[in-house]
């Protein structure tokens, strides 16, 4: 199995819009390590037959797809409707129109309902030429396992802190995004991973994000042969966190390819 990281930056991106001379605020970021910049957190995971899933479709999705050379999925999963997750949903219409069909959407009834109150006329049907999105609305529940895109997925509940989101078991890879506890039941479902791909927003405490001392735990209990740390903010500089985090742990980068053993 196959995973490409699409983006792995919080919810401005790194650099954030602004600085003294418009060319972004970069924080604790060095802007000449091009691992550095991060687009919106998303990715695409391709199984043994060559389908592929989307992983949540962010305001960067066409700029994404395009730097990984990957014009087409077959399903998309939405881990919740946060702007930074759900704007773009119009470049969903040119998949639509290289597949010839609409496209599984795949949410919690709480995330559908909000996708269609933002995006209904994704939700109406494919049209003759795809001058819209056509979303196909699939509802999962937490821990509950759907099918879709030739791969078995196992959804678990994570909190983030303003709502649940949706955590995503496939075989020994899971990810999890936008979280910032874990209930009991859903640090059980991570027992025996392989890779798992986490939100980790910065150092510091955060009231809706894991910080790095939170997934440092998590790592303790669940030992996962490789971690890689996603959704993370301009405090978090990738040539410094290679240098300190623990051997196992890696940051992510735009355009980062793991492959996964699915047993």
């Amino acid at each position: 199995m196959r995973v490409t990281i699409l983006g792995c930056g919080g919810s401005g991106g790194v650099p954030l819009l602004g600085g003294a001379d418009g060319g972004g605020e970069w924080g604790d970021c060095d802007p000449a390590e091009p691992r550095n910049r991060r687009t919106r957190t998303s990715a695409v995971v391709e199984g043994p037959d060559g389908q592929r899933l989307l992983i949540d479709a962010g305001p960067d999705l066409r700029q994404q797809l395009l730097a990984c050379r990957i014009g087409r999925f077959d399903a998309v999963v939405f881990t919740h409707a946060h702007a930074d997750h759900i704007l773009g949903i119009d470049d969903i219409r040119q998949v639509n129109r290289t597949i010839g069909r609409a496209v599984d959407a795949w949410g919690t009834r709480k995330t559908l309902q909000k996708l269609d109150e933002r995006f209904d006329y994704a939700f109406i049907g494919p049209t003759e030429f795809f001058f819209r999105p056509a979303l196909e609305p699939r509802q999962v529940a937490f821990g509950e396992q759907f099918e879709t895109a030739g791969l078995r997925v196992d959804a678990f509940r994570q909190d983030h802190g303003v709502m649940d989101t949706l955590g995503l078991r496939i075989g020994r890879f899971a990810y999890s995004t936008d979280v910032v506890l874990l209930p009991e039941e859903s640090l059980a479902a991570l027992e025996g991973l392989d890779t798992w791909v986490v939100g980790c927003f910065q150092h510091r405490p955060h009231h809706v994000h894991a910080n790095l001392e939170r997934v440092l735990d998590w790592v303790a209990r669940l030992r996962p042969r490789r971690t890689v740390l996603t959704h993370m903010g301009t405090a978090m500089d990738y040539q410094d966190l290679c240098r300190t985090l623990p051997p196992g742990i890696e940051p992510a980068h735009d355009g980062l390819v793991l492959d996964v053993p699915l047993s």
